[in-house]
């Protein structure tokens, strides 16, 4: 597991509390597009059979964690929105290199780390929640994205020297931590 280099404030937790169903709407979107980014990896690297399964295997679980939320939201009669643009996930987006190697490789690591962000933030909010199912959610969500985190990395390990792996790592952690920390606190996964 990776060590991110910014830890989220306690004012982000506060702010996703008090404003707990807009969070639930945004979370809905963040499983949808997980889902459909893992079937976009699955679909662009055809030819490596271990991204194949291992990204439908993750776009089915993304799918399930979808479902998770949608029927949360309904207890709450909340109905789903059209999704905001991620300006985190967009701004990571525009770290991928050219290169097929070198995309390849940023896609895998952006994955982790995206992954890695959504087990902290997930933790924190599981921490905060009195007992009950909502927050047994969140700890089995957590839980979930350190395992995706771990998958990406195993992946990258199949496919890059470990000297490769980390060297781009440690740029790619240094540029998350920038974009991470000027984010205004809202009520959304990122």
């Amino acid at each position: 597991m990776i060590k991110l280099r910014y830890a989220t404030a306690p004012s982000w937790t506060e702010t996703v509390l008090a404003d707990f169903d807009s969070f639930l709407l945004d979370h809905a979107g963040a499983e949808k597009k997980a889902s459909g980014m893992a079937m976009s990896m699955a679909l662009h690297y055809a030819d490596k059979p271990d991204i194949v399964a291992a990204m439908i295997d993750l776009a089915i679980e993304e799918l399930d964690h979808f479902r998770e939320v949608v029927k949360i939201m309904a207890t709450r009669n909340l109905q789903l929105q059209k999704d905001d643009k991620d300006v985190y996930v967009n701004q990571l987006r525009k770290q991928l290199r050219n290169g097929r190697d070198d995309y390849f490789l940023d896609r895998l690591l952006l994955g982790g780390v995206i992954e890695a962000r959504g087990a902290e933030r997930f933790g924190l909010i599981a921490t905060a929640l009195h007992t009950g199912s909502l927050k047994t959610f969140y700890i089995d969500i957590s839980c979930s994205e350190d395992r995706h985190e771990k998958l990406f990395f195993d992946l990258a390990g199949g496919y890059f020297g470990k000297d490769k792996i980390n060297s781009r790592l440690d740029e790619l952690l240094d540029i998350e931590a920038a974009l991470i920390s000027e984010l205004p606190d809202r009520p959304t996964l990122h």
